[in-house]
Order: C-alpha cells, then sequence, then structure tokens
C-alpha cells in the first residue's frame, strides 16, 4: 500500500506559524508542562523558556487518561490561560485536541493543535481537521506501524490542509523498563518516504526524565526536525507523568550537547 501515498512531493515542505518556521532546515523545540494546572505556573514555565531561546509551548487544557480517576484537565479555562499566556510571552502554543466536538474552540485558542496517539485513527477528526488552517501536530498511534501512521496523515492532507508535522512518541512493546519503545528507526523511513517534518517525543516515549537527555541527542543524531519534551520547575508536584518530566535546569542542561549534535548533523548535508 505504501506506492498509493502521496506524501512524497519532492518539495521541502515549511509550516509558518507566526514568525517561527517548522521544516526539515530548522530544529524546533516544543516544551513545557504535560497538564496546564493553573495561570502562574504555566506564565513561569512559559518565561524561563523563553529565556532559554524557545519558541513554542506545550501544554494539555483536556486530557485523555487511562483511569476516570485521574485529573482530566482543566478544559476551556486551561485554553484561556494558555491564550493569554502565549499572547504576554509571544510564545506558539501547542495543545491537544481530543474530540470533534472542540475544534470550534481549539482553532479558536490554539496555534498548533496535537493529535495524541489515541486518536491517531479516529479519520473523522483527521478529516475535520484537514478543512482548518491550523498546523496538526500527528502522534504516532502506540500500536501502529509507519504506513498506517502516514496513511492518517494522509486523511488531513486529503481535506486541503498541508500543514503537517509528525511526532514519534513511542510505540507498545513487550519491554517494561520504559513507558513505550522509541522507535528512531522511524525517523530516517519517514524521510525517505515524507517530505512531512518528524518530530520525537523522548518523554512519552520513555516515560523515565533519566532517558530524556540520551533520548533527545539519539533524535537530533538520525535528523529528527524537533523534539517535544515536557519541562517544569517542580516536576514532583504536578498532577500528570511527573514521572517523566524535566526541571527547568535538566532541561537547559540538555540544551548545549543538543547544539552540538544539530550542528555535526547539519555539516554532514553539506
Amino acid at each position: 500500500m505504501l506506492n498509493q501515498l502521496k506524501l512524497q512531493q519532492g518539495l521541502p515542505i515549511e509550516i509558518k506559524i507566526k514568525d517561527r518556521v517548522i521544516s526539515r532546515d530548522n530544529f524546533t523545540i516544543i516544551a513545557g508542562p504535560c497538564t496546564i494546572e493553573n495561570y502562574d505556573d504555566l506564565k513561569e514555565i512559559a518565561l524561563e523558556l523563553k529565556t532559554l531561546g524557545i519558541s513554542f509551548l506545550r501544554g494539555g487544557a483536556f486530557k485523555m487518561r487511562t483511569s476516570p480517576y485521574s485529573f482530566q484537565g482543566l478544559g476551556i479555562i486551561g485554553l484561556e490561560y494558555m491564550q493569554q499566556v502565549c499572547q504576554e510571552t509571544g510564545l506558539i502554543s501547542v495543545s491537544e485536541i481530543v474530540s470533534l466536538e472542540d475544534i470550534d474552540i481549539m482553532v479558536e485558542y490554539i496555534d498548533i493543535l496535537q493529535v495524541g496517539t489515541r486518536n491517531m485513527q479516529n479519520y473523522r477528526l483527521l478529516k475535520k481537521l484537514g478543512k482548518t488552517n491550523k498546523p496538526i501536530l500527528l502522534k504516532r498511534g502506540m500500536s501502529n506501524t509507519i504506513e498506517e501512521w502516514l496513511f492518517a496523515a494522509e486523511h488531513i492532507l486529503a481535506e486541503g490542509n498541508s500543514k503537517v508535522i509528525l511526532c514519534e512518541r513511542g510505540i507498545r512493546t513487550f519491554e517494561t523498563q520504559t513507558r513505550n519503545t522509541l522507535d528512531i528507526s522511524a525517523i530516517p523511513l519517514i524521510h525517505n518516504l515524507s517530505d512531512l517534518p518528524v518530530i520525537v517525543d523522548p518523554s512519552h516515549s520513555s516515560g523515565r526524565k533519566d532517558l530524556i537527555k540520551p533520548l533527545s541527542l539519539a533524535a537530533a543524531a538520525v535528523g529528527a526536525e524537533g523534539l517535544m519534551i515536557e519541562t517544569h520547575f517542580s516536576p514532583t508536584e504536578t498532577k500528570c507523568d511527573s514521572e517523566q518530566t524535566i526541571t527547568i535546569q535538566k532541561f537547559r542542561e540538555l540544551l548545549e550537547p543538543l547544539k552540538q549534535i544539530i550542528s555535526i548533523w547539519k555539516k554532514s548535508l553539506n
């Protein structure tokens, strides 16, 4: 079925959001808390990230949780906090859309709409998102093949929205030491099959804060166009995914070696 894919266009794809560009020529870092819990914390994190040169702020307002008793997010209030913080700091917002019924409100408040792993094959949602003009960050399903992932992207592209960013977030395997298994081979494979930019989420793929740095460097080394990392000034106090969220200080320590890997990768292309 791969020969049916129409993703290979032969032209580099550039996704412009405000004054930023996501493409094969730029390394994009999206960072922030797993879940928006209140305005003050989100603003503090955003200001810290801005001082480090980060332009994209992530944070969930609606959360799909395995347990119905886990924190489900603040909903519209969370979206209002995200919009306000990004207006005040100049950052670009990234947040997950979990339902068809939320599209209108998400489009109003958020710059980049994220489709999570559980919704990768929610084709009605994908088609609807394909009719918007918002960039869509499409995460790979936890049990899906690369082919299925690319066809999911096609559902968005076929409706006229070419602003698709792929995100490898790990797949479910028999390994129990990590939350998922990061499929690092997916990045160069995607490059062979598609012109879409692909970023890596080391937080959800590992579920372990001690693996964020090595997995981030590995992603950059194989040519990923960016990273999505969960960070917070006090991860142990967060309501969601504290075990895979790194401190702002650890995030800062990651940036320098990351720049070196990116520089080596770019030189290898010349």
